[in-house]
């Protein structure tokens, strides 16, 4: 598949003042993953997973812990996950995720940032089929064959397994998210992940150039801007 999958989510922490959004962010994303799967992360693999990640980012110990707390009960919206695709500038296509307590206000916040600057908002369905969602893993290693037979006696489903530059991506369907961290963790002691996450990859890449590249970016920015939204997924090609 590529490093260009790297390309395709866009970054929410670009800049320091973007850090009390990040933190929100992340607040929701264990908050659901707390109140689905319960809040002990060792009974919880994609709630460790997922505080795994905001400890990474620096998101502080208190933003995690009210975000569990919430989730215990202790008070505290209640999130639900929302999803839209639709094409921007230049023939791009476009995948928003979002969590959100109140659906018709990001539907309409979302389709807002479509409509000023010239994109097209769609239903479920209207783009996902150009992506692949797949998980994935990326840690150092040189030795993709042992990835690869460690994954395969776990029975885990792998899509691919990449070595370049001193570092390892595997690919799976991102229904073998939980099964493959596993088997790696427990294959290799110490590994630490740089990447683990669950994304939208697109079959193709595109490059969106002129006016349309400045649409392209307000397009971003609009959606960066909205604090529902939790991931940007795009087939753009960025410099």
């Amino acid at each position: 598949m590529g490093r260009a999958f790297q390309n395709r989510k866009e970054s929410m922490a670009k800049t320091s003042d973007m850090k009390a959004k990040v933190y929100s962010r992340y607040g929701r994303e264990i908050y659901v993953c707390a109140k689905s799967g319960g809040t002990d992360p060792a009974a919880n693999l994609a709630l460790r997973s997922m505080i795994e990640r905001a400890k990474k980012d620096q998101v502080p110990s208190h933003v995690i812990e009210k975000a569990l707390d919430k989730a215990s009960g202790a008070g505290g919206e209640d999130f639900a996950p929302a999803r839209y695709e639709g094409y921007g500038p230049g023939g791009s296509m476009a995948i928003i995720e979002c969590l959100t307590d109140n659906p018709n206000r990001t539907f309409g916040d979302v389709r807002v940032a479509f409509t000023k600057t010239k994109c097209k908002i769609g239903t479920q369905g209207t783009v996902a089929h150009m992506f692949d969602h797949a998980a994935i893993f990326r840690f150092a290693g040189e030795d993709e064959d042992t990835v690869l037979e460690a994954l395969m006696e776990a029975d885990v489903d792998v899509t691919d397994v990449e070595s370049e530059e001193g570092m390892i991506t595997v690919f799976t369907p991102n229904t073998e998210f939980a099964k493959a961290r596993q088997a790696l963790t427990d294959a290799f002691e110490g590994i630490d992940f740089e990447v683990e996450e669950i994304q939208f990859i697109p079959h193709a890449y595109t490059t969106v150039e002129g006016d349309d590249r400045e649409l392209f970016d307000k397009f971003l920015a609009m959606l960066n801007d909205l604090d529902d939204v939790q991931n940007v997924y795009h087939n753009v090609e960025l410099d």
